[in-house]
């Protein structure tokens, strides 16, 4: 009876190997076959489309392997970083992001770096998506005024980085020497209405965020990994406000996203938006329904999703101080009718008090203590600084324009609240503000913390304020801001 039992089993056990083992060779096969594709014979030649951020080359659609030539050039330049603040920046075509490299699997690419002559340094490039010593970095390595020209084989289809790698490289990469190319598979991607392309890194300056004039890189911020701006596509609102990506409700949006880094780990996020598809870490795998995706220092993803609704969506990195303080934010407004079948906007607002509670202070008596004596600024010094602080502070809330959320936060712009104060707002940004308040007819209830700035901060944005959206011919100066602190 033993040995009849065991013979069910044993068989089992066969078949099941057999069928592992015919899995295993089909699988082998199946990569062969790819394989064969991917190395198929190259036809003719054509030369890549580069495009800086946030635009993207034009699909590729189904064609025989090709030899693609690329032509970059590697410029220094002196560029804005934030509004008042530049910053010399090393670029492969001349911004930052590097340009945008477009290729199919089994391309033969055909890759020729430059140096420009006025130059000071020497600069090569690694491409993540090289087989090969250093990812192209030992054959490109040239000296100001020269060139260098290698190929190499797109094995791999995805989304890669690529960055200078020469010594001290971290600082190569810190000045901006980043990008993307997109090895797209055999069978091409799928069709949408639009393609971005958003890369987020990090500048380390010798100055704070914020603080005017040229900077410098400073090591030993990178080494403690403690940057003054983490931004998208190369500088504090490069593509936010006016600069804002645009598309329509209904249409399908594909973003192509990178890290440059060259520490921070990014955990990207679209306010107001939920990712349909995810290509984890640039690569073949798709996650679905995905609110926010990590994108590594050196890595990348790709991300899909449909406007269903108008409105302005916020790119952010969600560590999200570096968002809303330190520039890592892109935005795209899709225009359109709107569809409350999916969004309402506010029903109705009502005072919530739990049993027993009251509506308790976030502002501990103590407002931030006026900085040492700064020299008085003029109008213009203080409208430039003022914006920037702004952008920084207050833009999340009443927004670019100074307009406001409906029924959260009351605009600025032509506030009756605002210019009745004697101390021209400077209380609200001390001390913060919380309780019911009516501006413009319209009534609001809810808290502003108090902004830790010092007098000559508070007395830019201020001036900024009733310049910009008062239209008032008002100079308010830090010592006018001193007062109203002690009162």
């Amino acid at each position: 009876m033993k040995n009849l039992s065991y013979f069910p089993s044993a068989l089992r056990n066969f078949a099941g190997l057999l069928v592992l083992i015919f899995l295993a060779a089909a699988c082998r096969q199946e990569q062969s076959n790819q394989g064969d594709a991917t190395l198929g014979a190259v036809e003719g030649e054509v030369t890549a489309q580069l495009t800086d951020a946030p635009e993207v080359p034009p699909h590729i659609g189904l064609r025989h392997n090709t030899k693609v030539i690329v032509q970059l050039e590697v410029i220094e330049k002196t560029m804005r970083l934030s509004d008042g603040v530049d910053y010399t920046f090393w670029t492969f075509g001349g911004k930052v992001p590097g340009k945008f490299i477009r290729v199919r699997q089994g391309d033969l690419v055909e890759f020729h770096l430059h140096n420009h002559p006025d130059n000071m340094l020497p600069h090569n490039i690694d491409l993540h998506a090289v087989t090969g010593p250093g990812g192209g970095a030992e054959a490109s390595l040239i000296a100001p005024g020269k060139s260098t020209q290698f190929s190499f084989r797109a094995l791999n289809q995805g989304l890669y980085v690529y960055h200078c790698a020469t010594a001290p490289v971290g600082m190569h990469i810190a000045n901006g020497m980043y990008g993307l190319i997109l090895v797209e598979p055999l069978e091409g991607l799928p069709p949408v209405d639009h393609e971005f392309y958003v890369m987020q890194s990090e500048f380390y300056t010798s100055g704070k965020n914020g603080e005017k004039g040229h900077q410098d890189f400073d090591m030993q911020k990178a080494l403690d990994e403690n940057p003054a701006y983490v931004v998208m596509n190369g500088s504090v609102g490069a593509n936010a406000g006016a600069n804002a990506m645009t598309v329509k409700v209904g249409e399908t949006v594909r973003l192509f996203l990178g890290n440059g880094g060259p520490n921070l780990v990014s955990s990207f996020h679209v306010i107001g938006e939920i990712f349909d598809k995810v290509w984890v870490e640039g690569g073949s795998l798709i996650n679905t329904d995905v609110q926010t995706t990590l994108i590594p220092a050196g890595g990348s993803a790709i991300a899909e999703f449909k406007c269903e609704v108008p409105g302005t969506l916020h790119l952010v990195d969600h560590s999200i101080f570096r968002a809303f303080n330190k520039g890592a934010l892109a935005q795209i407004k899709v225009t359109g009718e709107d569809n409350h079948d999916i969004y309402s906007g506010k029903q109705k607002e009502e005072v919530y008090l739990p049993e027993g509670a009251s509506i308790q202070t976030i502002n501990s008596g103590k407002s931030a203590k006026p900085a040492e004596i700064i020299p008085e600024k003029s109008t213009e010094e203080r409208m430039a600084a003022g914006k920037t602080l702004y952008s920084h502070n207050c833009m999340a809330c009443h927004m670019e324009q100074g307009t406001g959320i409906a029924g959260t936060f009351p605009p600025l712009v032509n506030s009756d609240f605002l210019l009745a104060r004697k101390d021209k707002g400077a209380g609200i940004v001390l001390h913060g503000l919380q309780g019911e308040i009516t501006v413009n007819g319209v009534k609001y209830n809810n808290i502003m913390p108090a902004v830790s700035l010092n007098d000559d901060e508070v007395a830019s944005i201020l001036t900024f304020v009733h310049n910009q959206f008062n239209r008032q011919n008002t100079l308010i100066k830090a010592s006018d801001v001193g007062q109203w602190r002690e009162k």
